[in-house]
């Protein structure tokens, strides 16, 4: 029952006592609890990160000590409040090493700046017969809005399968390529597959035929550094709170002239430049794009979650998961019966989508978390024409992050097993 891990990790310092997870899990006081006399065991990090003490504090602080609203006062809560929104933009922009904070827009969350460019940039440079390449392996929100743009514009939508290894075909996308291609959406790391794709190769191929880049980085932004420059992406979106920072929050990067090139895609206050009755002009660039008023206290809390990130380094941040990953996956693969979808070996990101034979995945979801305090996914993950392509209706995923630690995933793989044999008792 105990699986077996190759030495090199687990002699490794670096998952030990003074690793990074033991170092940072006072920073996430939730993380501190027990439930049902058991020690919390948090593995839904591909679904939403914890937040340190110093975003929560800095969302306190805005509402207690400066809240109102963003561009439009010129007092001294309004101009904070401005200040603190933009420096948070700034912030971003830096983090990704974008050549402006005019190219970070800020949306509710990833979903809605993948509809941004969709209903901006698509339905006005996309017509019958254009081409947009996806793979399988795409979440939801980066398929279903394209759906919506090749129904009404006539766009062909083409899908790149997995190869034997379990990872998105890149030959194959490679292949797929024409001058009838304009637009490519591909993933940075699968949500499911753990899998981690070349963006610049792919950026390169697809700009060789003409055709736009976007990159749904939510599960790589948070996880190591990001940087938009060198991968040359024409769009690139991201989620706050997968990355220690609130909810209600996300970005879109989209180069400067492209940005300026895309109508409105919401109207009312802010986005404009002047207004008639019967017509109106448009603010430059991310403004246009950021209609009413903004989640102000929660971008301002993504700003202190990109400090909190660039204080402990994301290098340091990756180093430290690609260990943790390696020990999370051989110890899961070494148990009986257990499925881990996606590729083999080194490389994964930090986390696994599984199936154990003869039990379904929501009842050891559900049966880790009563007798157990692990929390972790069940479902399709957002992710059902990749499930139906893997031949099942639905996985169980253990995803980490940062303030993880190894006895966490020593936690989980002894409570799998308890379930397992709970569950194998019945038979």
């Amino acid at each position: 029952a105990a699986a077996t891990v190759p030495a090199s990790i687990a002699a490794d310092s670096k998952l030990g006592p003074g690793s990074l997870g033991h170092l940072t899990f006072g920073d996430f006081p939730i993380l501190d609890q027990e439930l049902n006399g058991k020690r919390l065991v948090y593995l839904d990090n591909a679904a939403t990160s914890q937040k340190p003490v110093s975003v929560v504090n800095a969302l306190k602080d805005y509402y207690e000590s400066y809240n109102a609203n963003v561009h439009r006062g010129i007092h001294y809560l309004s101009a904070r409040a401005t200040d603190e929104y933009e420096s948070a933009r700034q912030k971003v922009a830096d983090f990704i090493n974008a050549d402006s904070s005019r190219e970070i827009v800020f949306t509710r969350n990833a979903t809605e700046a993948i509809n941004l460019v969709a209903y901006s940039w698509g339905f006005s440079n996309l017509k019958i017969g254009d081409e947009i390449v996806l793979t399988v392996a795409e979440h939801h929100s980066a398929i279903v809005p394209w759906q919506f743009v090749a129904q009404r514009t006539g766009a062909v939508l083409k899908f790149v399968n997995l190869t034997e290894d379990e990872v998105p075909d890149i030959r194959q996308l490679k292949a797929m390529l024409s001058n009838r291609t304009k637009l490519v959406v591909v993933h940075h790391v699968s949500n499911v597959l753990a899998s981690v794709l070349p963006i610049d190769e792919i950026v390169s191929w697809a700009h060789a035929v003409g055709a736009r880049v976007l990159v749904d980085a939510c599960q790589s932004v948070p996880h190591m550094a990001v940087d938009v420059g060198s991968l040359d992406a024409d769009f690139l979106v991201a989620s706050s709170h997968k990355m220690c920072g609130p909810t209600g929050v996300g970005f879109l990067y989209g180069k400067s002239d492209l940005l300026s090139s895309m109508p409105p895609f919401l109207g009312g206050g802010e986005m404009i430049s002047d207004v008639f009755l019967e017509h109106s002009t448009y603010a430059d660039p991310p403004s246009r794009f950021e209609a009413g008023t903004p989640a102000i206290g929660e971008t301002i809390g993504l700003g202190a979650a990109v400090d909190y990130l660039s204080r402990i380094g994301m290098d340091k941040i990756h180093e430290y998961e690609v260990e943790l990953a390696e020990y999370l996956y051989e110890r899961l693969r070494c148990v009986d019966k257990v499925r881990v979808y996606g590729p083999s070996g080194a490389g994964r990101a930090a986390l696994c989508s599984f199936n154990v034979e003869g039990i379904h995945p929501t009842d050891i979801a559900t049966f880790l978390d009563q007798q157990h305090s692990v929390g972790i996914r069940s479902g399709h993950h957002c992710a059902q024409p990749l499930h139906r392509y893997l031949g099942v209706n639905a996985s169980a995923r253990a995803s980490l992050h940062f303030y993880n630690t190894k006895e966490d995933v020593d936690h989980f793989i002894y409570a799998l097993l308890d379930t397992i044999a709970f569950f194998s008792s019945f038979r």
